[in-house]
Protein backbone atom coordinates (compact mmCIF):
# COMPACT_ATOMS: atom_id res chain seq x y z
CA UNK A 1 0.00 0.00 0.00
CA UNK A 2 2.66 2.51 -0.27
CA UNK A 3 1.59 3.48 -3.78
CA UNK A 4 -1.17 5.43 -2.16
CA UNK A 5 -0.83 8.49 -0.68
CA UNK A 6 -2.09 9.07 2.72
CA UNK A 7 -5.00 11.11 1.64
CA UNK A 8 -6.18 8.19 -0.60
CA UNK A 9 -5.80 5.63 2.08
CA UNK A 10 -8.04 7.97 4.09
CA UNK A 11 -10.33 8.42 1.41
CA UNK A 12 -10.30 4.04 0.63
CA UNK A 13 -10.54 3.89 5.01
CA UNK A 14 -13.96 5.91 4.76
CA UNK A 15 -15.49 4.01 2.24
CA UNK A 16 -14.67 0.77 3.97
CA UNK A 17 -15.67 2.07 7.27
CA UNK A 18 -18.95 3.00 5.24
CA UNK A 19 -19.38 -0.04 3.99
CA UNK A 20 -19.29 -2.19 6.97
CA UNK A 21 -21.52 0.74 9.07
CA UNK A 22 -18.60 0.58 11.65
CA UNK A 23 -19.39 3.85 13.80
CA UNK A 24 -15.93 3.96 15.13
CA UNK A 25 -13.79 3.34 12.09
CA UNK A 26 -15.90 6.87 11.00
CA UNK A 27 -14.82 8.76 14.00
CA UNK A 28 -11.20 7.08 13.51
CA UNK A 29 -10.67 8.14 9.92
CA UNK A 30 -12.56 11.32 9.46
CA UNK A 31 -10.20 13.13 11.62
CA UNK A 32 -7.15 11.06 9.87
CA UNK A 33 -8.74 11.84 6.42
CA UNK A 34 -8.13 15.91 8.04
CA UNK A 35 -4.81 15.44 8.95
CA UNK A 36 -4.35 13.63 5.35
CA UNK A 37 -4.93 17.13 3.87
CA UNK A 38 -8.43 16.01 2.45
CA UNK A 39 -11.39 19.29 3.38
CA UNK A 40 -14.49 18.58 4.97
CA UNK A 41 -16.09 19.06 1.44
CA UNK A 42 -14.04 16.29 0.32
CA UNK A 43 -14.53 13.75 2.90
CA UNK A 44 -18.67 14.82 2.71
CA UNK A 45 -18.45 13.46 -1.14
CA UNK A 46 -16.12 10.52 0.05
CA UNK A 47 -18.62 9.62 2.44
CA UNK A 48 -21.55 10.07 0.16
CA UNK A 49 -20.46 8.11 -2.64
CA UNK A 50 -20.06 4.96 0.04
CA UNK A 51 -23.35 5.19 0.92
CA UNK A 52 -24.89 5.09 -2.08
CA UNK A 53 -22.84 2.35 -3.04
CA UNK A 54 -23.83 0.45 -0.05
CA UNK A 55 -27.59 1.24 -0.57
CA UNK A 56 -27.61 -1.03 -3.72
CA UNK A 57 -27.24 -4.22 -1.67
CA UNK A 58 -29.08 -3.22 0.66
CA UNK A 59 -32.11 -2.35 -1.62
CA UNK A 60 -31.61 -5.50 -3.34
CA UNK A 61 -32.05 -7.30 -0.63
CA UNK A 62 -35.12 -5.56 0.82
CA UNK A 63 -36.62 -6.26 -2.95
CA UNK A 64 -35.51 -10.11 -2.77
CA UNK A 65 -37.10 -10.38 0.59
CA UNK A 66 -40.52 -8.39 -0.65
CA UNK A 67 -40.81 -11.13 -3.70
CA UNK A 68 -40.96 -14.02 -1.18
CA UNK A 69 -43.92 -12.70 0.19
CA UNK A 70 -47.24 -12.85 -0.65
CA UNK A 71 -49.26 -9.79 -2.45
CA UNK A 72 -51.56 -10.06 0.46
CA UNK A 73 -49.26 -10.50 3.65
CA UNK A 74 -50.00 -8.31 6.11
CA UNK A 75 -46.37 -7.86 7.89
CA UNK A 76 -46.88 -10.67 10.35
CA UNK A 77 -43.63 -11.35 11.80
CA UNK A 78 -42.39 -15.40 12.49
CA UNK A 79 -42.62 -16.53 16.18
CA UNK A 80 -38.98 -17.06 16.28
CA UNK A 81 -38.28 -13.04 15.26
CA UNK A 82 -37.46 -14.53 11.46
CA UNK A 83 -34.21 -15.66 12.28
CA UNK A 84 -32.30 -18.71 11.71
CA UNK A 85 -35.73 -19.58 9.95
CA UNK A 86 -35.66 -22.38 7.15
CA UNK A 87 -36.97 -20.59 4.27
CA UNK A 88 -40.10 -21.02 2.47
CA UNK A 89 -39.11 -22.79 -0.30
CA UNK A 90 -36.60 -25.41 -0.70
CA UNK A 91 -33.34 -23.64 -1.54
CA UNK A 92 -31.90 -24.51 -5.15
CA UNK A 93 -28.49 -25.56 -3.54
CA UNK A 94 -30.39 -28.83 -2.16
CA UNK A 95 -28.66 -27.34 1.88
CA UNK A 96 -30.46 -26.14 4.52
CA UNK A 97 -30.14 -22.63 4.11
CA UNK A 98 -30.16 -20.90 8.11
CA UNK A 99 -29.41 -17.13 8.78
CA UNK A 100 -27.52 -16.23 12.27
CA UNK A 101 -25.15 -18.96 12.11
Amino acid sequence: MNNLTPSERELVALGAAMGSNCVPCIEFHIPEARKAGLTDSQISEAIRLADKVRQVPARKVLDAALKILPETSDGAQTSDGGCAATPPTPPTTGADVRCCG
